[in-house]
Formats: structure tokens, sequence, C-alpha cells
């Protein structure tokens, strides 16, 4: 039985240092959801990881999603003053990537006969968005309030945004800072009635977003 006993506390002890070693060489990812982590300053969008993702419904169906990417802006934050926080981003539309080319043609076609383009056109303006006012409403989470220009429209948007990281990149050793977010606009505020409401006048925007430190 004492034999018993003593392998029993072998095995224990085994598994106790087995785990301290997977604990000490597990690898540390670059990024932390640690607020500490992040210094005073003015920060760059990273374009290559920054996405707004948006989505509709269609006909009742089903929902039909795309992406637009290369965005390009400036963030400007002091983690001892939230609320000062700016945001100035700008959202190519022509970078729109969707499922299938027949419907990224559809959304960046022009008008008919020299009629008003269903959706953006051929040639549509950059969409921006800018900070007006920032509310925190929790340790990683605050509501940026701020106007949308959009089509050639613009109106107040409230993102409702998440902090989710702060590190240095290790590919280039740039203080990086993560967010996401999200929004719900009506396409019709901004002149885009295509089939409203059979293709849902309501979009909801996805957005998350990588910051680098100047």
């Amino acid at each position: 039985m004492r034999k018993w006993t003593l392998s029993l506390a072998a095995a224990g002890a085994a598994l106790v240092s087995v785990g301290a070693l997977q604990a000490q060489t597990a690898p540390q990812l670059p990024g932390t959801m640690d607020a500490t982590r992040v210094t005073a300053g003015t920060y760059t969008v990273d374009p290559g990881h920054t996405l707004v993702g948006w989505r509709v419904n269609h006909f009742g169906f089903n929902d039909y999603f795309g992406i637009f990417g290369n965005v390009e802006g400036n963030l400007a934050i002091d983690p001892a003053n939230p609320g000062a926080a700016k945001l100035d981003v700008t959202i190519p539309i022509s970078s729109l990537v969707v499922a299938s080319q027949g419907l990224r043609d559809h959304l960046l076609r022009p008008g008919a006969d020299g009629k008003t383009p269903d959706f953006f056109g051929a040639e549509p303006q950059p969409a921006r968005f800018v900070s007006t006012q920032v509310t925190r409403n929790g340790p990683t989470t605050a509501d940026i309030t701020g106007n949308l220009t959009l089509n050639g429209v613009t109106k107040p948007v409230t993102i409702a945004a998440r902090f989710t990281g702060a590190g240095a990149n290790p590919m280039s050793q740039v203080a990086t800072v993560g967010f996401e977010g999200t929004t719900t606009i009506n396409r019709t505020d901004y002149g885009i009635n295509f089939a409203a409401p059979f293709v849902s006048d309501a979009v909801e925007l996805d957005i998350s977003a990588a910051f680098e430190k100047r």
C-alpha cells in the first residue's frame, strides 16, 4: 500500500512538473488585452490588417456580406484620458470585396443611360468617419460617436468599440493597438435606395482595426 501511495505521489509530481514546463515554454502572443501596454501618442491605421465588414438581408431569404479594406487614417489616444481620443479614418469604397464578381459589378457599376447608379457607382468617393466624442463605458469598451460621410452624405453614427490587444508587432517591432467595433446604419439615409426594403435598409457594420504608433 505504501509503495502504491508513493507511486501516485511521484506521478502527481511529474504531472505538475510537466505542466509548469509547458507553461514556461508556451509561446506568448505579441499582443495581449492589457491596457497598460498602450502608450499615449498618435497611431496610424495598419491597412493590411484593418477591415470593415458589412451585412444586409437579401429579399428576406438570407444575409449576404462583404468587406472594405485598404483603410487609412489616424488615432490619437492617451490612456490617462481615453475620452479625449480622436479617430479619423477613410475607407475606399472601390476596395470592396464580395464572394462573386457579379455582385461586385452590380454594387460598383454606373447607372444605366446616365441615370443614378443602383448602389455606389463606378467611381465612388471614399467613406470617412471622424469622431466627435468618445465615452468609456467599461474597462475595455467605449462608444465612439462621430460623423460618417458616405455617398456624399454626412450623418452621425455611434460605434460600440472594444479594445482587443496591444504590444509590439514582431515583424516590425512597432507598438500596435487593436480594436473591434460594431454599428448599424440605414443606407437610405445616404441616398442608397435601390431595392429597399427588399434588400434591407439596415446595414450591419463589423470593424476590426489595428493601429501602429508613429
